[in-house]
């Protein structure tokens, strides 16, 4: 909630081949991707028809070239190997990571960074930052600026808020066309918000901060200025019926094998 123009607009301009490698919060990426929404509940569920079989639970996606991993920081050297692999194969794909500012505490993504930049990998980097990490906001955890972790590994860093759409699909589709042609990383630092908490009711922001941040921040309010009110109650009838019919058939979907071995 709130960072649905991140994953719409990085992920609308990639081609075929391109790989999107993601992080715990992978439900949107998975669903800008094209991904089955009854697939995904069910792999919530854990039955049959779930995106892995109901094996991978809630963090641990894959389907066709996206994947996706929970642990902090541990996906940046996946991709860089990822996107190492498609340029030694000439195949022209380009790897998309999806990081969050919490994530740039952990060591492992430098490591990364500097081996991207090293051997010239063709992926971008994507950094959502929505500002706090789980509870923690990030002027309490980060030291210095986001772009100049990139760039002190000569990694060019472009940086752009993303509660617009389009313009996020129009900074994404730059990026990808130059490390696709140029064949090394960039970084795209997009400005987000969290409008929720990190779980159920563990949010410290002040209500009515929220209150004012969703009506400047959130990316659907934003593209409903663009609507008529018609158009936008179709969208919002169709699109709830959707998500109903999706969960319901998830739910009346068999348990997977491995919950009724475990049965």
């Amino acid at each position: 909630m709130g960072q649905e123009a991140s994953a719409v607009g990085v992920i609308r301009p990639m081609q075929q081949d391109d790989v999107i490698v993601t992080n715990h919060r992978c439900h949107g990426h998975f669903l800008a991707y094209g991904g089955d929404m009854r697939a995904l509940f069910a792999e919530l569920m854990g039955r049959q028809t779930g995106v892995c079989g109901g094996r991978g639970g809630s963090q641990h996606i894959h389907w066709r070239n996206l994947y996706s991993n929970g642990v902090q920081g541990g996906i940046v050297p996946i991709a860089v190997g990822m996107a190492l692999a498609e340029k030694r194969k000439g195949s022209g794909a380009v790897v998309t990571v999806f990081i969050g500012d919490g994530t740039l505490g952990e060591g492992v993504i430098y490591e990364g960074f500097n081996m991207a930049a090293l051997w010239r990998a063709p992926l971008l980097i994507v950094v959502e930052n929505n500002h706090i990490a789980q509870t923690t906001p990030s002027e309490l955890t980060l030291s210095g600026s986001i772009a100049g972790r990139f760039n002190a590994f000569g990694i060019p860093a472009r940086e752009l808020d993303a509660s617009d759409v389009s313009q996020v699909l129009a900074a994404a589709e730059h990026e990808l066309s130059l490390v696709r042609m140029e064949q090394s990383p960039r970084a795209l630092i997009l400005d987000t918000v969290r409008l929720g908490p990190h779980s159920k009711g563990d949010d410290t922001r002040d209500p009515e901060l929220m209150v004012r941040i969703k009506a400047q921040k959130d990316p659907l309010l934003s593209l409903e200025k663009r609507l008529d009110d018609d158009v936008i109650l179709k969208i919002k009838q169709e699109t709830l019926q959707e998500v109903q019919r999706a969960f319901a058939q998830a739910l009346a979907d068999p348990q997977s094998i491995l919950q009724g071995e475990q049965a």
